[in-house]
């Protein structure tokens, strides 16, 4: 089953990309972790008809096992069900849902129940401005039959931004716009109750430097994972993604059960009972993303 840990940099790819079966594959992105094909935004709907006509082809002939983990964002309810009615759908490790609320959930989930399909709802409408309906909304996750079925909550910056009347500016990461304070709260509605959040697109596919201050606020903020648009943003991104070795020394000495308390090291003070949980994600980060080479403090 996929891991939410190993999600790194999801590429989106139209369902109506010409390589779309050896992405699907593998084949194409051997570094590729993630991919989710997407038959929504990024498909007019004079091309629908095709990109699924385009997706039933590679679901056929997809392997059946694959380190990619590989996920279909539906159109609507509708094209969930089509997608679902192709043969190879079960090679798929789950769906994006577009614009997803406490009031259309269900219609998806419902699809789902009798499958091993994982489910990552986006939050990307105007009830994501209400703290009240995104309680809600989490609450509406948080049923038993439903929570396990979640890997992720994936964040729409663009559409949220659209709902704003403005677009990212080319200076500024998505945490200097009105939609900082927003993925906070959404972190902090979320996040204490055991649901992970994917972090924003990035669009301005030529400003490398602000994409890796993104990624650093990304980091700060407890996101896991980061969609990505373009191939050249998948290294770009996971390069963050690495752990500096001193980060993973120190996580090691806090779940090491001989440790004290409380201890100091490489000049910070160090707290088993409040960092075991980031200890415990930084190791497993470092498994699946390896170690940053790079200067490190000398003194512990």
């Amino acid at each position: 089953m996929v891991s939410v840990s190993s999600l790194g940099a999801s590429l989106y790819v139209p369902a109506t990309h010409k390589d779309l079966q050896q992405i699907a594959n593998g084949e194409l992105l051997c570094h590729l972790r993630s991919v989710i094909f997407c038959t929504e935004d990024s498909v007019a709907e004079s091309e629908l008809s095709y990109a699924l006509f385009n997706l039933g082809l590679a679901l056929q002939k997809m392997p059946d096992c694959s380190s990619l983990a590989r996920f279909v964002r539906v159109r609507n309810p509708y094209v969930m069900q089509r997608v679902l009615e192709m043969p190879g759908s079960e090679k798929l490790d789950g769906f994006v849902l577009p614009k997803a609320t406490r009031f259309n959930f269900d219609d998806y989930f419902q699809q789902i129940c009798n499958t091993k399909h994982m489910l990552m709802p986006t939050l990307e409408t105007i009830e994501v401005f209400s703290a009240t309906e995104m309680q809600l909304f989490r609450e509406c996750l948080e049923r038993p039959s439903v929570k396990d079925r979640i890997l992720a909550i994936r964040i729409g910056g663009n559409d949220l931004l659209a709902l704003l009347g403005i677009r990212r500016p080319r200076n500024l990461t998505i945490y200097k716009t009105p939609l900082g304070p927003v993925i906070g709260n959404l972190v902090a509605t979320f996040r204490p109750y055991g649901f992970v959040l994917t972090a924003p697109v990035f669009e301005h596919l030529d400003s490398t430097e602000l994409l890796l201050k993104e990624v650093q606020e990304d980091l700060a903020h407890g996101m896991v994972g980061k969609t990505a648009i373009h191939p050249s943003q998948i290294d770009l991104i996971e390069q963050h993604y690495r752990v500096k070795h001193n980060d993973l020394e120190v996580a090691l000495r806090i779940i090491d059960k001989d440790s004290p308390p409380v201890f100091k090291m490489y000049g910070s003070m160090c707290e088993v009972s409040t960092h075991s949980s980031w200890a415990h994600g930084v190791v497993k980060q470092a498994q699946v993303f390896g170690i940053h080479v790079g200067e490190e403090a000398a003194a512990k």
